[in-house]
């Protein structure tokens, strides 16, 4: 089986990996960079809408280029405001062949007020934590979930929490009336 993820981030394509193959034996999973059609830091449900947007992308490449695949994922981290309290969430959308669409969440967590003040449309979160941690790329390994739980929960476990989640209706499409 076949899954373009639309991200070229090798913790995101693992991330994939790793909760497809709790369901489905002999998988292949391709990372691929695809645009979000969003800002660089979404907030609130355009979270959704760039997760949304990269599965879209990558079933119209698969269908154009016949690539073969069975599955499409877009992955997009964001922030949203819940309770009068800041948050980082991963939103992650999977859309099948059959045109089935599912979605799902990471764990949120909550982030200090000062630093959402610090993004937008030029400064995404993984840059403000580079830049607090003094190091370069922290996204492509233990990302920000990494940074505030001192290492006990990666960024890979944090989008399969996500992954799995949005795999519950194409799991159970019977329920779902899919």
């Amino acid at each position: 089986m076949k899954i373009l993820a639309g991200s070229e981030n090798p913790v995101k394509v693992e991330a994939v990996r790793e909760a497809f193959s709790q369901y489905f034996a002999d998988i292949t999973v391709v990372g691929m960079r695809v645009e979000s059609g969003v800002s660089n830091q979404p907030f609130n449900n355009v979270t959704f809408e760039g997760a949304r947007n990269r599965a879209l992308a990558l079933r119209s490449m698969n269908s154009e280029q016949k690539l073969g695949a069975e599955f499409f994922v877009g992955l997009e981290g964001g922030v949203a405001e819940r309770y009068s309290r800041w948050f980082v969430f991963g939103a992650v959308c999977i859309m099948d062949s059959a045109g089935h669409v599912a979605y799902g969440t990471s764990p949120h967590f909550e982030i200090p007020e000062r630093l959402v003040a610090r993004l937008d449309s030029r400064q995404e979160l993984g840059d403000v934590i580079d830049e607090m941690m003094g190091e370069r790329n922290t996204k492509q390994r233990e990302g920000a979930i990494g940074f505030f739980t001192r290492g006990v929960m990666t960024r890979k476990d944090f989008y399969v929490c996500g992954l799995l989640s949005a795999l519950v209706p194409i799991l159970n499409k019977e329920l779902f009336n899919q």
